[in-house]
């Protein structure tokens, strides 16, 4: 299992889900070994890696932070790279924060395979678990722990009679991501939405970019993409936030009532923990 990039670059434009603002971006081919890079293009190409070290805040999203120049709600792209296997990529953009698109990564997904996956030579590293790492706060609970696969065990617990509490199992397969996790779409409250806006957040969300909720049905006229859309769409962004660790991972997440900012109290916590993680060159 070799590193993969992109075979050619593709363009797309949209606009930022939290600032509103218009965005143009460049998926392009990365050498082997590159990871992940944001280049922002309006400030003379500036790079951020796709890295734990660079996250700054996890409010509703996952914002990356280098010498004062940021980068926000990456997630849902960094999902794709890592759900179909894209290790080495640049990601061109002119704005602040990454395109919401549809909500979900369905389309960065159909982007990415319309530019063209391709094998290079330098074999693929994982980060295998060996040790299991835990973080709790108050209610939520997040681990990591070895398996021999990557593998997510998600719960979530509304008091909502679309969610309610729901559970999913997923195993990062061969085309498993594109089936069961891609096109779940990101989910707000209409309670939330102006304290949000008050506070410049959501500025850009809509009915075409994420699931609206109302107390007790939702705004969106289009019904549910999965019976557990939102467990799915927590997976998604636990995929998205956990490629901040620069590499596949080997080891198995299980997660409760988690979150962006848990997400990354976890990363780090294992980062930390050298005893609980090695570098390999195969997931055998």
């Amino acid at each position: 299992m070799n590193q993969q990039t992109l075979v050619n670059s593709i363009e797309i434009g949209g606009i930022g889900l939290h600032t509103g603002v218009e965005v143009n971006l460049k998926l392009k081919p990365a050498p082997e070994n590159t990871g992940y890079i944001f280049v922002r293009t309006d400030l003379d190409d500036f790079e951020i890696p796709a890295s734990v070290e660079y996250i700054s805040h996890c409010s509703y999203a996952t914002t990356l932070l280098r010498r004062g120049v940021l980068l926000s709600t990456c997630e849902h792209l960094l999902a794709a790279l890592r759900g179909i296997g894209v290790d080495n990529c640049f990601v061109e953009l002119d704005n602040i924060e990454i395109p919401i698109l549809d909500g979900s990564s369905e389309n960065w997904v159909e982007l990415l395979e319309t530019a063209g996956i391709t094998a290079q030579n330098a074999p693929r590293r994982f980060l295998r678990i060996k040790k299991e790492v835990v973080f709790e706060q108050d209610d939520k609970r997040m681990s990591i722990a070895p398996s021999e696969k990557f593998e997510i065990e998600c719960t979530i617990d509304f008091a909502h009679p679309y969610i309610n509490r729901q559970s999913f199992n997923f195993e990062l397969v061969n085309g498993s991501f594109r089936r069961e996790i891609a096109s779940a779409r990101t989910f707000g409250f209409t309670q939330e939405i102006e304290m949000l806006r008050k506070a410049n957040l959501a500025l850009g969300g809509s009915l075409d970019n994420a699931i609206v909720l109302t107390s007790d049905g939702m705004l969106n006229e289009n019904p549910l993409r999965y019976p557990n859309e939102f467990v799915r769409h927590k997976i998604l962004d636990i995929i998205g936030d956990f490629a901040l660790l620069g590499m596949p991972i080997q080891g198995k997440l299980t997660a409760c009532k988690s979150g962006h900012a848990v997400h990354a109290s976890l990363m780090s916590k294992l980062l930390k923990t050298e005893n609980a993680w090695e570098i390999v060159e195969s997931a055998a």
